[in-house]
């Protein structure tokens, strides 16, 4: 499933985390991982940039983390983040330099790449969000099945040759590539794979796979981004 891969849709060497994603061919098997990772890696980070401040959790001297803001470890968050007004930061984070975490969104178990901006009101749980990666107002992922059943990635888009594949996974919420933009109020359902530079429409909802530089307009119209 080329479309999922790693390499194909993210720079690691954008994230904090380049190590947690080694030796992995598909970004959401570091899902488990991520908690242990932070407690590994926050001791090692240097104390001139980063303080510690509470159990398992790291920030970077350069960012702006709001009084009313809410943070629970294991979390690292990298230089110049902001933080902003009743983000809820549940644990097993990490929010990459020059990230927006905004007023009332919510993060659990996720990785997000420098320039990562979740602004307003999202909900991202048990997802990876690539370099410069965007959600827009509203916009949020669903990271459990209605039938509480494990999430399976599926592509579609060779009608010939549909793939899918079994991560093993009950909590899985998205996966977008480096420059992926989610239109307000939309909801990326269990298993999505948003790819690089891919766009979504406002209010849409999203199952399996959009390739990259493609335009998520329903399920049945996934169109290639051309140049103008």
């Amino acid at each position: 499933m080329e479309n999922a891969k790693i390499k194909n849709i993210m720079d690691t060497e954008k994230t904090i985390a380049k190590d947690l994603f080694e030796g992995k061919e598909y970004p959401w098997q570091v899902l488990p991982e991520i908690g242990d990772f932070i407690k590994k890696l926050g001791p090692t980070l240097d104390p001139e940039i980063y303080e510690s401040k509470g159990e398992d959790i790291w920030v970077a001297k350069t960012a702006t983390v709001f009084d009313s803001a809410y943070l629970h470890g294991p979390l690292i968050i990298d230089e110049n983040a902001e933080i902003r007004q009743c983000a809820f930061i549940r644990g097993n984070a990490i929010v990459g330099k020059n990230a927006v975490v905004g007023n009332s969104t919510e993060l659990k178990n996720v990785v997000l790449f420098d320039n990562v901006q979740v602004p307003h009101y999202n909900y991202v749980g048990d997802s990876v969000l690539g370099y410069k990666a965007h959600m827009g107002a509203g916009s949020i992922t669903s990271n459990v099945k209605s039938d509480k059943t494990l999430v399976v990635v599926k592509d579609k888009n060779d009608k010939d040759h549909p793939e899918e594949i079994e991560t093993g996974l009950k909590k899985f919420g998205a996966m977008l590539g480096d420059e992926a933009e989610i239109g307000c109020n939309s909801v990326l359902n269990p298993g999505s794979v948003i790819g690089r530079g891919a766009h979504v429409y406002p209010t849409s909802s999203v199952r399996g796979v959009v390739p990259s530089h493609h335009i998520y307009k329903d399920k049945d119209n996934i169109v290639k981004i051309t140049e103008v």
